[in-house]
């Protein structure tokens, strides 16, 4: 069975147990073709496996006619070697915690295309499209780093720097790109859009509307664009930006995945690295349980998300939502396990939930110390969603996800996983930030992870992260088996408002760090005894 648009009519396919597109799609291409309603950023996995669907929800319900066009600003190997030899078409494989797979044939991509300005021919069909009043929103999936147009010491990045100096008719970084096609839809018919991050990140839609009119506002500088074209810009009512949520588990492919289709007759599955160093497959393997929430601003209308379950609500509830997630069910308990897995040997999330000392730990930042101050967003329960996180999500095995994936960039994301329940009980008149301790242990645990060695004393690989260098030079003379060479080396670290969203030396938490870290590295097996001794 090959996963091409001719193959679809080959009886295997039923006879596998793979669910195959229930529409049209020549139709549905014809119908994109003429009058296009979304475009998005970012063909990755997370697009493939979950954004793609719902939009195939639409089109088998009859609530939609068109497709999405998927566009790619940074890997063109993932149009040419992904896209284009499988029509368009992603093999979509669910993993569920009983080590069962659904599979389903997702065929709802009408056309992959490289954002590509040196590309005339890819290029000249996105200024076509830009230009088509039927189109109605721009979305992205290209990660927090895609919207960056400067460096930690805020200057701009070469890329930008040349993109501000050269012009829309020359534009390389993301951010540019779209500035480009928007000044190209407002030259042509000026119709409204929605500009729709559904990247993970805080205030995605802020995010995104910042570097577009940054660079619109640099252009304007040089007289590369018109003030008018800025106004219009800047105009929520013509171009608006809404925040969302999103949340699914999409690692890298899974080689018990490729198996097990290759074993079913499926062709072809094998993954590619790209030029860029993507990872990548004709299927996508995923957790069955996703979660998107948009605030419902669309200028010029939008396609019926709410029938395919996406919430479709207000910013503050967005906002909330996003809250809700990130500073208490899921991304603490996620870095939490990173930093503890890594030094002691981890290489499964999954597998982490079966210790006893890690599961007790996330339970207990999720539903001891972050419940009291959860943010409930009302459309969905903070304990229902935590429950699903801590008993399905994190133990399924069947999910490739590893502690060393989750470990990058963890300086980025402290302040907010952490820092604002910290935030949250120095602000409450009934609890004590003193009472906190897996919190602290879980802060602890980083700064002993930043120090390369594992638990048996051994070197070990620590992730990428911007932070990296300067946080290993302040710990540089510490060493394992010797606490009191910690004295005095994670005072400057633990007063950093960046990094912990407070200054843990004035609300009196840098103290009990301080001893955790000191008992974590007293000598080999060191961090098993704190973790047990805490946890116990």
């Amino acid at each position: 069975m090959k996963l091409c648009k001719a193959g679809l009519s080959d009886a295997a396919w039923k006879q596998a147990g793979v669910k195959l597109p229930e529409f049209d799609i020549d139709k549905m291409r014809a119908a994109t073709e003429e009058s296009p309603v979304w475009v998005h950023f970012g063909a990755g996995n997370i697009f493939r496996g979950f954004i793609a669907v719902l939009q195939q929800r639409l089109l088998e319900q009859g609530l939609a006619q068109q497709g999405i066009i998927a566009a790619d600003t940074f890997d063109y190997d993932i149009i040419d070697k992904i896209y284009t030899p499988f029509d368009n078409m992603t093999m979509m494989v669910s993993l569920k915690p009983d080590g069962s797979m659904d599979r389903e044939i997702i065929a709802s991509v009408a056309k992959g295309v490289k954002a590509n300005m040196e590309d005339e021919k890819e290029y000249s069909y996105l200024k076509k499209v830009f230009a088509n009043p039927s189109l109605q929103m721009l979305s992205f999936t290209i990660t927090e780093k895609g919207y960056a147009l400067a460096n930690l010491k805020g200057e701009y990045l070469p890329v930008v720097t040349a993109d501000i100096e050269n012009g829309p008719t020359k534009a390389h970084h993301a951010m540019s790109i779209v500035a480009a096609l928007l000044l190209e839809r407002y030259n042509t018919c000026k119709a409204p859009i929605a500009v729709v991050s559904m990247d993970n990140c805080s205030h995605n839609g802020e995010k995104l509307k910042h570097s577009v009119v940054t660079i619109v506002e640099e252009w304007l500088k040089k007289g590369h664009v018109s003030a008018d074209f800025a106004a219009w810009v800047k105009d929520e009512n013509q171009v608006s930006f809404p925040w969302s949520m999103i949340d699914k588990i999409t690692p890298r492919p899974a080689e018990v995945v490729e198996k097990a289709l290759e074993a079913d007759g499926i062709e072809d599955m094998a993954p590619i690295i790209t030029s860029r160093n993507t990872y990548i497959a004709p299927f996508v393997n995923a957790e069955v349980p996703q979660y998107l929430v948009v605030e419902d601003r669309f200028p010029n209308g939008r396609p019926a998300l709410e029938k395919a379950g996406v919430y479709m609500t207000d910013r503050d509830t967005v906002n909330m939502t996003e809250r809700m997630k990130v500073t208490t069910c899921l991304n603490p308990l996620h870095t939490a396990l990173a930093v503890y897995g890594c030094v002691l040997g981890y290489d499964s999330i999954a597998a982490e939930m079966k210790d006893a000392d890690l599961k007790k730990l996330v339970e207990t930042i999720g539903y001891k110390e972050g419940m009291p101050v959860v943010t409930d967003p009302g459309i969905l329960s903070p304990m229902d969603f935590i429950h699903e996180v801590i008993d399905q999500r994190l133990p399924n095995p069947f999910i490739p996800d590893t502690p060393q994936r989750i470990a990058t960039d963890t300086s980025q994301k402290i302040t907010v996983r952490f820092g604002e329940t910290i935030k949250s009980y120095v602000a409450s008149d009934s609890l004590d930030v003193h009472s906190l301790t897996a919190i602290p242990l879980a802060i602890a645990g980083w700064l002993r992870y930043l120090l390369a060695v594992d638990d048996e004393g051994k070197e070990m690989n620590v992730s990428s992260d911007p932070m990296l260098e300067v946080l290993q030079k302040q710990l540089a003379d510490v060493k394992l088996g010797d606490p009191e060479s910690a004295d005095g080396k994670l005072t400057e670290i633990l007063s950093n408002k960046v990094l912990f969203g407070s200054d843990l030396n004035e609300i009196g938490l840098a103290e009990k760090i301080e001893g955790m870290f000191k008992e974590l590295i007293a000598g080999p097996g060191a961090v098993r005894a704190t973790l047990h001794k805490y946890m116990a």
